[in-house]
């Protein structure tokens, strides 16, 4: 017999006995997050690993200095050396990961050497990796906070006896560090959430009291994420990693002000600068006063960091709010910051972009340089933190329910393993092409009948969803969990139905701009284009390098040029026709020729709306337009796989 319930979030009863929960006195939390080793990517998401493995990411150091190792002050006994900042862990965070799920001998080995070097690195006194300072006499962490996570990753992975005790000596050098002292810098100022998060993943597997200790002690001295009507800077990767830090602390104070502060961070960032499809928000690098309109981009590292703040928020609160923003920031925005092989990628992605250039477009753009070139040597931050935006979204597919159950938060192709119910191993795998298909099936395999928990979590957009077991026909409601809870026999199956209808998305503060949507993805339209090779080096920005004897020639820049109008607004209550098209051999989605799905409908070119003086798709006219020009069909395509793109139209009568 199935128990059947729908439910806003799942228990915070029961308490997992196999996944690391929070020790007292930390807030229980209604969702547990799974080890990396849990999960096996499948379809257009494996391919998205397979393309970063085989693309950049996996051959980053052929031209990255600071990928160097020789003479890395991350591998140096003193902390002394080159290249001892954010871009190696950037980049071995996500990288490792990918390597793990991948299976992957030869990343994992690469893994292994700069972690064997950074733990061999840590001195008598427990500091460990690069001695880095931005000022004199004030020590910048940053740079270890990511470290710090590759570690927790890697002992995950393999179980690494050094990593506990590597970490407890370091939280013991950074608690006896004199407090005028500490997190003083800008960005580990900033990001000190991250630091707190991984001093509460070390407390949950020691209980060492010191380390709440030390958390206060982050949570002091961390930029204020509490303020009201204020952010304490408008970066947009610090606004999308750091929202969270509040919430963190939660866990610890207990106190609901400090949670809420973190949904005032993103209620407060998306009315002044998000009201634009595609998840995010529009900051450039720097968020500025009157610069609101969708043609301010975002940071693909703010993509990155947006997905993996939106987990952790998720196993904290349980809230539908958090998966649903990274589905739209992973199908609608990220994929479109890349080529399609990977080997190249833009610092800045707009929803609004009918070029994608060498040229310099500020003021109108935040940023001064080439910031919109498909370029692998550039933009450092970026071309080293994109690893790990693919694993982030997959780590937020599926987490561990304190009642030894799982929850499908996301129900992308793949399979996940965990232990349920009496300690029952358990794989849960799904067939799907979602978000491109609206059927998804589940197939639970098991050694043994085993009786768990199983919650499905229902999209807000997704009407009249259905979940079918056996004979059982269950309607579920949007927004919220389907629980059933039952013996699962192995090979027992689930079919999940989100119902994808076109839809409109009003945007009142936008000057009554439109966007169009079908389930989780937002179209864009459709913009002929141009792939223009170009040399990438000569256009980097000051503070990047190249390495010494990288060949430009094997890793090509393109420049992204329109060759056909752009200019159009839909008509007033537009009708859209689905047209569905095979899926890729390749399983890949994201190209304006590999798409599955296409939408058409009807609007009319908005004469008098052309390029800027800085050549950026001119501010959006306000709604209703009125223009003589006649009608004309015209096709939309997902926003993901639009390098070229308008997702917000002004409307026309």
């Amino acid at each position: 017999m199935t128990e059947i319930s729908i439910v806003d979030r799942p228990t915070l009863d029961g308490g997992n006995r196999y996944y690391s929960l929070n020790r007292a006195p930390l807030q229980a939390t209604p969702l547990v997050k799974l080890p990396i080793t849990a999960f096996n990517a499948g379809g257009w998401l494996k391919r998205c690993l397979v393309l970063q493995r085989d693309g950049l990411a996996g051959h980053l150091s052929e031209i990255s200095p600071w990928l160097v190792k020789e003479g890395n002050a991350w591998v140096a006994p003193d902390g002394l050396g080159q290249y001892g900042w954010e871009e190696m862990p950037y980049w071995l965070r996500g990288y490792a990961r990918v390597g793990y799920v991948l299976r992957d001998a030869a990343m994992i080995e690469e893994t292994r050497f700069w972690v064997d070097g950074t733990i061999g690195s840590q001195r008598p006194n427990g500091d460990f990796g690069p001695v880095q300072n931005h000022r004199k006499g004030f020590r910048d962490l940053w740079g270890q906070m990511l470290m710090l996570q590759v570690l927790q990753s890697w002992y995950e992975f393999c179980g690494d006896e050094r990593v506990v005790p590597c970490l407890t000596r370091y939280f013991q050098w950074q608690l006896a560090l004199p407090e005028e002292q500490f997190l003083k810098d800008y960005w580990e100022n900033s990001r000190a959430g991250d630091n707190l998060a991984s001093v509460y993943w070390l407390y949950n597997l020691t209980g060492e009291p010191f380390l709440l200790e030390l958390a206060e002690k982050i949570h002091r001295n961390a930029a204020n994420w509490r303020q009201t009507g204020h952010l304490p800077n408008y970066h947009n990767v610090n606004i999308a990693e750091c929202f969270r830090e509040p919430a963190t602390y939660f866990q610890q104070s207990g106190n609901p002000a400090d949670l809420m502060a973190s949904y005032h961070v993103q209620d407060f960032i998306r009315e002044k600068f998000g009201q634009v499809p595609g998840g995010l928000f529009g900051a450039d690098e720097n968020a500025r006063p009157g610069h609101d309109d969708p043609h301010q981009g975002v940071e693909t590292c703010g993509m990155v960091e947006q997905i993996g703040s939106n987990c952790q928020m998720t196993a904290i609160t349980g809230d539908p709010k958090w998966p649903a923003n990274s589905e739209d920031v992973a199908y609608n925005t990220l994929p479109s910051a890349f080529m399609p092989d990977y080997r190249a990628l833009r610092y800045l992605v707009a929803p609004n972009m009918a070029t994608s250039d060498a040229k310099d477009h500020s003021p109108g753009m935040e940023n001064a340089g080439a910031y919109l070139l498909m370029n692998p040597f550039s933009s450092r931050c970026c071309q080293h933190n994109h690893t790990s935006g693919w694993v982030n979204y997959l780590e937020s597919t599926w987490m561990a329910t304190q009642d030894n159950g799982l929850a499908g938060l996301i129900l992308v192709e793949g399979e996940v393993t965990a232990k349920v119910g009496d300690g029952t191993e358990a794989t849960v795998r799904t067939t799907t092409k979602y978000p491109f298909e609206e059927t998804i099936r589940l197939e639970v395999d098991l050694e043994s009948p085993t009786e768990f928990p199983l919650y499905l979590l229902i999209p807000a957009w997704a009407k009249g969803a259905t979940v079918r077991f056996a004979s059982e026909r269950i309607q579920a409601e949007p927004g919220r969990y389907v629980r059933l809870f039952r013996l699962w026999n192995p090979g027992d199956t689930l079919t999940v139905r989100l119902p994808m209808r076109p839809s409109v998305r009003v945007w009142d503060q936008m000057k009554g701009s439109m966007s169009v949507d079908f389930g989780p993805l937002t179209f864009s339209l459709k913009i002929d284009r141009e792939y223009r090779e170009v040399e990438g080096t000569s256009t980097i920005q000051w503070d990047c390098a190249v390495r010494a004897g990288a060949d430009p020639a094997q890793w090509p820049s393109f420049e992204i040029l329109p060759r056909s109008p752009w200019n159009y607004g839909l008509v007033h209550k537009p009708k859209f026709k689905i047209f569905r098209r095979p899926w890729p051999k390749d399983d890949y989605p994201f190209t304006l020729e590999s798409v599955p799905i296409e939408i058409t409908s009807f609007g009319r070119k908005i004469p008098g709306w052309s390029l800027d003086e800085y050549d950026l798709v001119g501010l959006l006219p306000k709604s209703p337009v009125e223009v003589d020009t006649p009608i004309e069909a015209i096709t939309l395509v997902p926003m993901g796989a639009a390098h070229l793109r308008i997702s917000s139209f002004p409307v026309v009568k």
